[in-house]
């Protein structure tokens, strides 16, 4: 009964893109139907799942080939560092296109960017689009060589990536001051969107679009997330060369030149992904104003069940720096959370409380306003809750500014809030069904946000694992088995925002499908599961499970890692069944 979390298996439908590679189309609707397996008796999910066709034989092909081109490959553990430097470049641009290409395309097409704003956006981020582009043609030439697909003579000069980074990370050194600019890029765009209808309008229609595979302003902060990545990436490389390797000297210059510019960087990127976060969050809740409020910061979002007078009720979570607020899923065909208590930290004190309510991974939270009890899926997740409101009340009492001012005078009265609860209940039980005709591709795009994937595995994300997520984004081609058949099928596969996104090759516009990996396992496949070949990950949640092969055993180690990074830190997932049978409180 309190299962909430829904899974889905993957299912078979033609893989056509209705974009044409002549450019941005606008007109966007998928010529295949995105269809889902939801369990009996339960509104279907709005998240997705691949979407992979099972053609055995052209499966099989593809491994042939697979096997044929790593006979050709280097096998130094450098070509496939560089190659990640190349496969997260590919995707990297591709980002940077959303923005340069598509929503240029989308906001000139209505007219509802001003003027002031269309430059100030890009004439910041078309310069680095640009060197990209040359950056990417650079290192697909070094690979192609290095692997001995042009010029074979020559190819001993040419395995190396060390000069081809430190021309590149001196240049972009350039470009500083445009990534600079981006704290203001970001603000500016939010504060039109907000004033001008036109350009809201666009901007939330554009986020329909399946090329905008993310929230739209996550892509303004990539490219400052990239010289992460660079740095990363060349730390890989200088911690792989012994000195003495001719190419050590290039990668160590190329990641101090780097270092240099993500230190001078990072305080902004910080400040970047709160406000990207906070207007996120303003965007997918009702009932909040303002949640980009001065000093605000995001902590955590997640999902725990509320102890009402109906018994265990699911609401989700989320913790700023000043308040706690507590939301259901709305009946909006948008797909939003509807806020039902706002508590300010002041004052708060957080106590475990499993022995008086007969609940497991029960505590209780004590508020100026009132007192509400909650249960998290797990005892981990029930630690991370307290340790980040203990550390979240600490930090308020020490700022200066008290939560109050931020208070919405609307949402402080909670009197008379149980019959209100209980309404809203019945109704976002029957969320899915309630309206799902024009804007049903809505409920497409707000799949993969994390309070929704939260939502539906019964879990929490914090600020910290998002910033650690920004770390581990990788891409890349796999090899997928299929369920009933010894095949294996090729697919370009992103990982990045706690999600694995599939395309049919690194060319496509936007992905086929996706998988959120929050509450996943990842391991190596077990004997029973009958896989006899190298390099095989093995994704698990509940009873669904998805092998993938990579092509070495560096890429194999790195896909292994960056999931782990953002799949299950939950444990095990436990039934929230009182152990004294139904447990009946006053008040909501």
């Amino acid at each position: 009964m309190l299962s909430y979390a829904k899974e889905y298996a993957l299912v078979d439908s033609p893989q056509h893109s209705p974009f044409t590679s002549k450019g941005p189309s606008l007109c966007m609707s998928p010529s295949f139907q995105m269809s889902t397996l939801s369990l009996p008796g339960q509104a279907s999910s709005p998240l997705q799942s691949p979407i992979l066709s099972e053609v055995g034989s052209n499966a099989r092909l593809e491994e042939e080939d697979e096997e044929g081109r790593r006979k050709r490959y280097p096998t130094d553990k450098a070509y496939f560092i560089a190659k990640e430097i190349l496969t997260t470049e590919r995707t990297y641009l591709k980002d940077l296109e959303v923005i340069t290409v598509w929503f240029r395309s989308a906001v000139i097409k209505e007219n509802a960017m001003p003027e002031g704003l269309m430059t100030l956006l890009f004439s910041n981020i078309d310069p680095i689009y640009e060197f990209h582009r040359g950056f990417l043609k650079e290192l697909d030439q070094r690979l192609a060589l290095w692997e001995g697909r042009s010029n074979a003579h020559a190819k001993g000069d040419y395995q190396r990536i060390g000069d081809v980074m430190l021309r590149n990370m001196c240049a972009l050194k350039e470009f500083t001051s445009f990534l600079q600019k981006h704290d203001e890029v970001l603000t500016e765009l939010e504060k039109a969107s907000k004033r001008l209808k036109k350009l809201e309008t666009v901007y939330k229609e554009f986020e329909l679009q399946k090329v905008c595979y993310l929230p739209l302003n996550t892509f303004l902060l990539k490219p400052i997330q990239r010289l992460m990545h660079y740095k990363l990436i060349l730390e890989r490389l200088c911690k792989h060369y012994s000195p003495s390797h001719r190419d050590h000297d290039d990668c160590k210059e190329a990641l101090k030149e780097v270092a240099e510019i993500a230190t001078q960087l990072q305080s902004s990127l910080i400040r970047l992904e709160n406000f990207q976060k906070l207007t996120e969050l303003q965007r997918d809740l009702i009932g909040i104003e303002n949640l980009t409020a001065p000093g605000r910061e995001f902590i955590r979002e997640g999902c725990l069940f509320k102890l009402t007078k109906k018994g265990l009720q699911q609401r989700m979570f989320f913790l700023f720096s000043d308040m706690l607020l507590y939301t259901s899923k709305g009946v909006t065909a948008t797909n939003q959370f509807k806020v039902h208590g706002q508590l300010p930290l002041h004052g708060m004190i957080v106590e475990e409380s499993e022995n008086e309510w007969s609940v497991p991974h029960c505590f209780t939270i004590y508020s100026a306003q009132r007192t509400i009890v909650v249960a998290a899926s797990s005892k981990v997740e029930m630690g991370k809750w307290i340790e980040d409101l203990n550390l979240a009340i600490d930090m308020s009492k020490k700022s200066q500014e008290k939560s109050s001012i931020f208070l919405d005078a609307g949402l402080t009265d909670h009197s008379n809030r149980s019959s209100d609860e209980v309404s809203l209940e019945q109704e976002s039980e029957d969320d899915m069904n309630s309206s799902r005709t024009s804007l049903d591709k809505q409920t497409h795009h707000r799949a993969n946000t994390t309070m929704h994937v939260c939502w539906h595995r019964n879990t929490s994300v914090s600020m910290s694992d998002h910033s650690q997520a920004v770390e581990n984004q990788l891409s890349g081609y796999l090899l997928r088995k299929f369920k009933n058949s010894n095949g294996w099928q090729k697919l370009w596969v992103v990982f990045t925002n706690f999600c694995l996104f599939f395309y049919k090759t690194h060319q496509d516009d936007f992905p086929l499908a996706s998988l959120p990996l929050l509450g996943y396992t990842v391991s190596t496949p077990e004997e029973s599961d009958s896989i006899h070949k190298d390099y095989v990950f093995k994704l698990q949640f509940k009873s669904h499970v998805y092998f993938f092969r990579a092509e070495s055993e560096y890429t194999f180690e790195r896909w292994m890692e960056v999931i782990k990074s953002a799949a299950s830190t939950t444990g095990r997932m436990s039934l929230l069944i009182p152990r004294g049978g139904p447990v009946e409180i006053n008040g909501n």
